[in-house]
C-alpha cells in the first residue's frame, strides 16, 4: 500500500471526504483543536472541522503559516498531515492523523516521507514534532523517518534534519 500513498493539498474538493474519514474513524480531539460543542461529532463540531481546515487553505505563506494535505492511499482519503512554520527560520512542525482502518499499513511513514520532500522543496531545513510517550504509532512513524527523539516527562520531542 505504501507505494500508492500521495498527498493532496486540503481544499474544498477533498474537505468532505476528509471529514467523513474523521467522523467514521477518529475522535474529534485527535483531528482538530478543541471547540465548545456537544461531545462527539455534533453538527457544531463538524462545522468547526470545516472552518479549521478552510482557515489553512493559504498554506505556509498564508495567515496561519500552515499547509495541510489529505493523505490519499489506494485512491481514498485516509487522513491528514500538516506542516506549520515555526518561529525558527527554515523550520516547520508536523502533525498527522490517520483513520483507524489505515493504521499499521505503512501509510504513516510514507506520508511523512512525502511531507519531508515538500518541506525540503519549500526551503525548510528542520522538521519537528511533539507527541506523548503513549502515542506509539506517532513515535514509530517518526523513528522510521529518521527522527531524533528526546523525552521530557510524558512528552516526546522529535527532530528531523533535512540537510545532507
Amino acid at each position: 500500500m505504501t507505494g500508492a500513498v500521495r498527498l493532496e493539498p486540503v481544499a474544498e474538493q477533498n474537505l468532505e471526504p476528509l471529514l467523513s474519514v474523521a467522523v467514521a474513524e477518529a475522535e474529534p480531539a485527535d483531528v482538530m483543536p478543541p471547540v465548545a460543542a456537544p461531545t462527539g461529532w455534533s453538527h457544531a463540531r463538524r462545522e468547526a472541522f470545516r472552518e479549521f481546515h478552510r482557515a489553512n487553505f493559504g498554506g505556509l505563506d498564508g495567515h496561519t503559516r500552515t499547509a495541510m494535505y489529505a493523505i490519499v492511499a489506494g485512491g481514498e482519503v485516509v487522513g491528514m498531515i500538516r506542516m506549520g512554520r515555526r518561529d525558527e527560520p527554515d523550520a516547520v512542525e508536523v502533525g498527522m492523523w490517520l483513520g483507524r482502518s489505515a493504521r499499521g499499513q505503512g501509510i504513516g511513514p510514507a506520508a511523512l516521507r512525502e511531507l519531508l520532500h515538500l518541506a525540503a522543496a519549500a526551503g525548510m531545513r528542520t522538521v519537528v514534532a511533539d507527541t506523548t510517550r503513549e502515542n506509539r504509532g506517532a513515535l514509530s512513524v517518526l523513528e522510521k523517518c529518521g527522527a531524533k527523539l528526546r523525552e521530557d516527562g510524558d512528552r516526546v520531542y522529535a527532530e528531523i534534519s533535512l540537510e545532507g
